[in-house]
C-alpha cells in the first residue's frame, strides 16, 4: 500500500529530484551569462525540439497560449474571420481566437477520443473560415488525415493545439509537425514542463516561422522597426535551459506514462467488463503519451467524492464546454447543441498517471476506484 494511503493527481517531485543538481547548474549558468532573455539557451531548445519534433521550424514563446495567439497572427487571422474548432479543450483553444477578433466557430467532439469530430468541422466551414484547429486532447491525436483532407478542400489552415501532447504521434509522425503550424505548452503539469510558463509553435514553413519570430518580439525585426504588430511572447532563457535538462528523458517519462495507462487497464479490466468504468482509447496508427489518464464513469461527482475520501487525488477536465461558458454566450449556442461534449463533461474523471507511480499506487488507485464506482 503507498506511503499514507495517498495518490496525488500529480507530484513532480519524483521527477526533480533526480534532475536536481543538473538543473540548478543549468540555472546557475544562466544567472552567470546574465543573458535572460532569449539568447543561445532558447536557440539551443529550439534547435533540439526541431530535431526531436521532426519540424524544420521551431520557435520557443512565453506559453502554449502565446504560441496559439502567435501562429494565428502570423496567419493574419482577425477581425471577420472564422476559426473552426472544438467545443470541449483548455479555454486557451478558443479565447485565443476570440481575442484576436475572429469568431470561433465551434462543434462537437468524436465521443470516443473526445477529439474534434472531422465530419462536424467539415459541416462548419464557411466562406469565412481560415483555419481548423484540432487539439491532441490530454495526448491522443485527433484524426490528422481526415482534417487535412477537410482543410485542404476549402482551402484553409490547419493548426494543430498540441499543448497536452508534445510526444504524440500519428501514422508515425509526431504531432504538431502535421498541419500548418502545431502549437505547444510547457506548462509545469505537462509530460515536458517548465518552472513557470513557456511554449513552442512548429511549422515546417521557414516564412510562417519567421513571422511568427517577429510575432513574438512586437514584430520588429530590427530594434525599433515594428513590419508587423505583434506582442511581447518571448521565451525566457532561465525556462529554456531546465527545459533542455528535461528534454533528453522525455521519451523515458511518456513510456512511463503508457505503462502505466497499460497496467491500468490490466488493473481495471473487470469494472469495464461490468460496465461500471469507461477507458480512453488509444486509436489504430496513434501513439497515445497520457498526459492524461481520463475514465468515463455514471454518477462521476459521487465518485470522485469517494476517491478523494481515499485521497486519490481527481481532476475533471472539462466541466463547462465553451458554448456553454458565459463568455461565448454572444455566439448563440444553447444546452443540448452538443450532447457528447456535455456527455464527456458531465462524465469523465482523470486519475493519476505520471511515471513516478508504483505498481503499490497503480493497484491503491484502482482499489480505490473500484470501490468508488461499485458504491456510487
Amino acid at each position: 500500500m503507498p506511503p499514507a494511503s495517498s495518490v496525488p493527481l500529480l507530484d513532480l517531485q519524483g521527477q526533480y529530484q533526480p534532475l536536481r543538481d543538473e538543473i540548478l547548474r543549468a540555472v546557475e549558468r544562466v544567472c552567470d551569462s546574465q543573458r535572460f532573455i532569449m539568447g543561445p539557451e532558447v536557440e539551443g531548445l529550439e534547435r533540439e525540439l526541431a530535431a526531436m519534433l521532426e519540424v524544420a521550424e521551431a520557435v520557443g514563446v512565453s506559453s502554449g497560449t502565446d504560441a496559439l495567439l502567435a501562429a494565428m497572427m502570423a496567419l493574419g487571422i482577425g477581425p471577420g474571420d472564422e476559426v473552426v474548432t472544438t467545443t470541449y479543450s483548455f479555454f486557451a483553444t478558443a479565447g485565443c481566437i476570440a481575442r484576436l477578433g475572429a469568431r470561433p466557430v465551434l462543434v462537437d467532439i468524436d465521443p470516443v477520443t473526445y477529439n474534434i469530430d472531422p465530419a462536424a468541422a467539415a459541416a462548419a466551414i464557411g466562406p469565412r473560415t481560415r483555419a481548423i484547429i484540432p487539439v491532441h486532447l490530454y495526448g491522443c491525436s485527433a484524426a490528422m488525415d481526415e482534417l487535412l483532407a477537410v482543410a485542404g478542400k476549402a482551402g484553409v489552415a490547419v493548426i494543430e493545439d498540441a499543448a497536452q501532447a508534445i510526444g504524440a504521434r500519428y501514422s508515425e509522425r509526431p504531432v504538431g509537425g502535421i498541419g500548418t503550424l502545431g502549437c505547444f505548452s510547457f506548462f509545469p503539469s505537462k509530460n515536458l514542463g517548465a518552472f513557470g510558463d513557456g511554449g513552442l509553435v512548429t511549422t515546417g514553413d521557414a516564412a510562417l516561422a519567421h513571422r511568427v519570430r517577429l510575432m513574438r518580439n512586437h514584430g520588429a525585426e530590427r530594434g525599433y522597426h515594428h513590419a508587423f504588430i505583434g506582442g511581447n511572447f518571448r521565451l525566457d532563457a532561465l525556462q529554456a535551459a531546465v527545459l533542455r535538462v528535461k528534454l533528453p528523458h522525455l521519451e523515458g517519462w511518456s513510456e512511463a506514462r503508457r505503462r502505466n495507462a497499460a497496467r491500468y487497464r490490466e488493473l481495471m479490466a473487470p469494472l469495464v467488463t461490468r460496465g461500471l468504468v469507461t477507458l480512453p482509447v488509444e486509436p489504430a496508427g496513434c501513439r497515445h503519451i497520457y498526459n492524461q489518464f481520463v475514465v468515463r464513469v455514471p454518477r462521476r461527482d459521487a465518485v470522485r467524492a469517494a476517491l478523494e475520501a481515499r485521497r486519490v487525488g481527481t481532476q475533471i477536465y472539462y466541466p463547462v464546454p465553451f458554448h456553454l461558458q458565459e463568455c461565448f454566450a454572444y455566439l448563440g449556442h444553447r444546452r443540448g447543441e452538443f450532447p457528447h461534449a456535455e456527455r464527456a463533461a458531465d462524465e469523465t474523471l482523470a486519475l493519476p498517471i505520471y511515471g513516478e507511480l508504483t505498481d503499490d499506487h497503480l493497484r491503491y488507485v484502482a482499489d480505490a476506484l473500484a470501490g468508488a464506482v461499485s458504491a456510487s
